[in-house]
């Protein structure tokens, strides 16, 4: 009896540790939500996030409108920010959206679309992942929830 008792509160510890260590490995991403993180748009995009980009298993967060891939945090997505309808950084297209790059902060990159409302950030680390494989994953969750109303570059006109 006193054997049974002993190897009932070792396993009981044993997977109390167990639980212990998976819940730290899977704690939550602390983010800031955007202003408008409540929009509707924004929720749309949110049910399609896809659960794994360039190899880094998608994470729960702390805050609504956001996504984040990788741990630690290796890509992070933000909806919800206002329109951004003209800028001076280059813009580059992938996964069939019109992105702004701020690389003031490289290796960090921040790409955020244009023209569309509300805009969506997503910032790349991009020493353990891959920018271009990020925008491409996430393209179709923002092109189906978002419609755009510009381009960057509009085509030139002809005369």
């Amino acid at each position: 009896m006193f054997k049974s008792s002993i190897r009932l509160l070792l396993a009981s510890a044993t997977l109390g540790a167990a639980a212990a260590s998976l819940s730290a490995c899977t704690s939550a991403v602390a983010l800031d939500p955007a202003a408008a993180s409540n929009s509707p748009r924004c929720a749309a995009v949110v049910v399609r996030l896809p659960e794994s980009i360039d190899g880094n298993g998608r994470r729960e967060t702390n805050a609504q409108a956001t996504g984040a891939w990788g741990t630690p945090a290796r890509i992070i997505l933000r909806c919800g920010l206002p329109e951004v309808l003209a800028s001076t950084l280059p813009c580059v297209t992938a996964g069939g959206i019109d992105w702004l790059v701020d690389s003031s902060k490289a290796p960090s990159y921040r790409f955020i679309t244009f023209g569309r409302k509300p805009a969506t950030e997503v910032i790349v680390d991009s020493k353990n992942a891959s920018g271009v494989k990020a925008l491409d994953a996430l393209g179709f969750s923002i092109e189906q929830a978002i419609p755009s109303d510009r381009l960057c570059t509009e085509p030139a006109s002809k005369n």
